[in-house]
């Protein structure tokens, strides 16, 4: 049976106490250790940063100039992420990162057990 050290607030040695195996003695389980604080961390994350599209920023749609004749590009609208004051093309939108371990066989609650005694 697992026992563990008794201390006094001065952390001197005042005796020992035995800890159940049913919650002590259980196997170290890495992967699962990993996947509930992957989880975890995932779960704080915001997920708020966002950028404008080129349908978010302001300004007008109307189009530039003509689509032939003119010598120059084509070209639909000042808001393109081509051009300056444009919208960003790729940018970060706001999601979800949230995600849960797997609760069937048991696997969350032997993830807390590990995570719990393993400190």
């Amino acid at each position: 049976m697992p026992t563990a050290k008794v201390l006094d607030l001065t952390s001197k040695e005042v005796g020992e106490i035995e800890l159940p195996e049913v919650i002590f003695d259980v196997p170290l389980n890495e992967p699962l250790i990993h996947e509930a604080v992957r989880s975890f961390l995932a779960n704080r994350r915001a997920g708020t940063s966002a950028t404008k599209t080129r349908g978010d920023v302001s300004g007008a749609g109307r189009k530039l100039w003509k689509q032939k004749g003119t010598g120059r590009a084509r070209i639909a609208s000042l808001r393109s992420p081509l051009w300056k004051g444009g919208g960003n093309a790729h940018g970060p939108q706001p999601r979800d990162w949230s995600w849960s371990v797997n609760g069937r066989s048991n696997i969350r609650r032997l993830a807390s057990s590990s995570i719990r005694w393993a400190r």
